[in-house]
């Protein structure tokens, strides 16, 4: 894996060594780019984004929002062996400074309640097997984290049939192999 675009562009992304996390394909998160640079269906500047990016991982997606200028990113994972991947990762960076990582189970209601700011992109790449979406987009709603005009981008198995709390709306979904990406944001 590596970055693909903007001031870190194919700089290596360290992966995972076990098998129980699931990095973001190249492929995949060049796609998810480009649907956000040149689609109409969205309205965001990733230039100065704030990106929340949950269940990260080695931390590939927002790496590249990172990469490409984002204003701030936050990191939310509490796999420990992967932990150790991702904070390798940022700190390869070294010149920058603006992310935050939080170690931390985002189920654990206090997790979201800890921002005082909202969100033009989230990212959400949970396990294929994880059931609690639903839940999650409601604290999200709940808390009142993504911005008016912001996205929320989830990756999940293709064949996965998700249900969205009626204050949302899916504006885009695209199938990459195993993986099925989904943009949706607040129904207006």
């Amino acid at each position: 894996m590596r970055i693909i675009s903007g001031i870190f562009k194919g700089k290596k992304i360290y992966e995972p060594e076990d098998l129980k996390t699931r990095p973001l394909k190249d492929l995949t998160k060049e796609s998810i780019f480009n649907l956000i640079n040149h689609s109409n269906k969205f309205k965001i500047n990733l230039k100065n984004a704030k990106v929340l990016d949950l269940f990260s991982g080695v931390g590939s997606f927002g790496i590249e929002c990172l990469s490409r200028g984002a204003n701030e990113v936050i990191f939310i994972e509490n796999y420990k062996n992967v932990l150790r991947i991702l904070k390798k990762n940022l700190f390869s960076l070294k010149s920058i400074h603006n992310y935050q990582i939080i170690e931390n189970n985002i189920y654990d209601l206090n997790t979201l309640s800890y921002f005082d700011i909202s969100f033009d992109i989230i990212f959400i790449d949970p396990p294929y097997k994880d059931k609690n979406l639903s839940l999650l987009l409601e604290v999200i709603l709940k808390k009142k984290i993504l911005k008016k005009k912001g996205i929320i981008i989830l990756h999940r198995y293709k064949t996965e049939q998700e249900t969205f709390p009626k204050e949302f709306r899916v504006l885009e979904e695209k199938i990459y192999g195993i993986s099925k990406i989904i943009f949706i944001s607040c129904a207006d």
